[in-house]
């Protein structure tokens, strides 16, 4: 089992823990990934014993501040920003409204693959940015969040990772999409996000160029970083796990690496992308999101938090404003 297969496999067991799926359907999905039934239940079992207390446990070392977010600079300690932790009654989702997207196939990085994705541009960029999805595929949550990129002045393609399989679309229900993600390569996710960022540079001569992704997609930006990927200039993987013995020293991006101050699962591997980013000598920043859980920017989740979404996408347009315009 890969990292990302194990992920996949936790993060079921953890929306099970928490209530947001019946049992029966955290069998399921498990199953659709590959787990034998004993397995599945034993996974099950340990979460809701005590894999959601040591959750929380996790969150609480290094790093991980109560009431306002804890960013962490090279050199520079500790310092703070405010940002609420109670959505506001009616709250939408953070930045502008979106540009609308269409959807572009390009070719990939191996004779014949053909790659599919959703593109948006402004009529004058300041720089272009991948977007990468989470383990439900390319949804509408993140075609719009490459929208509202573009919206803000950037040229955003958001990938569509499951285009050699026939597309998100393709999958009659988004577990299937999630078990597909989890039989694929790290190795063929490397080449297709090399391949989009290819495509990037051609929708967008001559700009920098940045990169983002939300949970799974969190994990794929750690991958490119990890991918000897020179063309990067910034990263921002949102609760993203790092990939195992990750080596970083052949990017060149600043990272701004965001976390949630509940998600002990992802914030397992915080300390250890802090060494890795320190290692390759990487410009970077660390900020953990007080009182939130793991998918917190997803405002059609029921994690959604409006007040950090604002203040993360904030610091987002902050961090891209500074690397790519």
């Amino acid at each position: 089992m890969t990292s990302f297969h194990r992920y996949l496999a936790e993060e079921v067991a953890v929306d099970h823990a928490e209530g947001l799926i019946p049992r029966r359907e955290a069998l399921h999905r498990l199953t659709l990934l590959g787990l034998a039934a004993p397995a599945a239940g034993a996974l099950l079992a340990a979460w809701n014993t005590g894999g959601k207390s040591a959750t929380v446990s996790a969150a609480t070392g290094p790093g991980a501040g109560a009431g306002t977010p804890t960013a962490v600079r090279p050199g520079a300690g500790s310092g703070t920003a405010t940002a609420s932790a109670t959505p506001p009654d009616g709250a939408s989702p953070a930045g502008p409204s979106p540009l609308p997207t269409e959807e572009i196939i390009f070719s990939g990085t191996e004779s014949g693959v053909t790659l599919r994705g959703a593109w948006a541009a402004p009529a004058q960029p300041r720089g272009a940015v991948l977007v990468v999805h989470e383990n439900r595929g390319l949804t509408d949550h993140i075609r719009s969040v490459a929208g509202r990129l573009a919206a803000d002045g950037y040229c955003a393609l958001a990938v569509d990772l499951l285009s050699r399989e026939g597309g998100t679309a393709s999958f009659a229900e988004p577990a299937q999409a999630t078990a597909a993600l989890g039989a694929i390569s790290p190795e063929r996710f490397a080449s297709d996000l090399k391949a989009a960022l290819g495509e990037l540079e051609r929708g967008a001569p001559g700009r920098r160029l940045g990169v983002t992704g939300f949970c799974f997609g969190g994990a794929m930006t750690w991958l490119l970083l990890a991918s000897d990927e020179p063309r990067l200039s910034a990263a921002v993987p949102f609760y993203g796990p790092l990939p195992d013995d990750a080596d970083l020293s052949g990017s060149r991006a600043a990272v701004l690496a965001i976390y949630a101050e509940r998600d002990g699962r992802v914030n397992a591997t915080r300390d250890e992308a802090r060494t890795a980013l320190e290692r390759a000598g990487l410009e970077h920043e660390i900020v953990t999101f007080p009182g939130v859980d793991h998918a917190f920017f997803n405002d059609t989740g029921p994690r959604y938090d409006a007040g950090a979404a604002a203040e993360a996408y904030r610091r987002v347009l902050d961090w891209f404003g500074r690397h790519l315009a």
